[in-house]
């Protein structure tokens, strides 16, 4: 598993040992389905807030998870082609049906610092972004069953 010492070095620990440990689980659920996988093909980068997001790598696929403070707020996925997904569409509340800008701005906790014109810099500014990057030959049927594995270890806000 290759780390982006950069951001890691400043991220919450906890919750960065968390991420490491459920990503070594599910290394181990992937074998026991007889599917190889080892740390060597999974990349995570840990973006501390403030962070600025960037282009999906080409040939990868990723998993991406959003943090405020020490809670996990979003978990999704995107495949190879889905860059707008994964660079801005959770930025902007009217960029798709469903987004992270959206469920922040209807969820009663987060109304009285934010809205629809600055959700966006809300979200750069106020949350943690870690992106799990695999190549994209690895299928995916794995990146979903990594999203859904993540899914059940962390309960996010929004995807309960």
């Amino acid at each position: 598993m290759m780390v982006d010492l950069k951001y890691a070095e400043r991220f919450n620990m906890d919750i960065q040992a968390k991420i490491d440990n459920s990503i070594r689980d599910f290394i181990k659920a992937c074998k026991l389905a007889n599917y190889q996988i080892s740390l060597l093909d999974i990349e995570v980068n840990y973006l501390q807030a403030p962070h600025s997001p960037s282009s999906l790598p080409k040939g990868k696929m990723a998993v991406y998870i959003f943090i405020y403070n020490s809670e996990i707020l979003k978990i999704g996925l995107v495949g190879p082609k889905s860059n707008a997904r994964y660079s801005s569409q959770h930025y902007n509340p009217n960029s798709s049906q469903s987004n992270l800008a959206k469920s922040i701005l209807k969820d009663f906790k987060f109304t009285d610092n934010i809205n629809v014109d600055n959700i966006n810099g809300w979200i750069k500014a106020n949350l943690t972004r870690i992106n799990i990057l695999i190549s994209e030959d690895k299928g995916m049927p794995l990146l979903r069953f990594l999203e859904a594995f993540l899914h059940l270890i962390f309960s996010p806000r929004y995807e309960r």
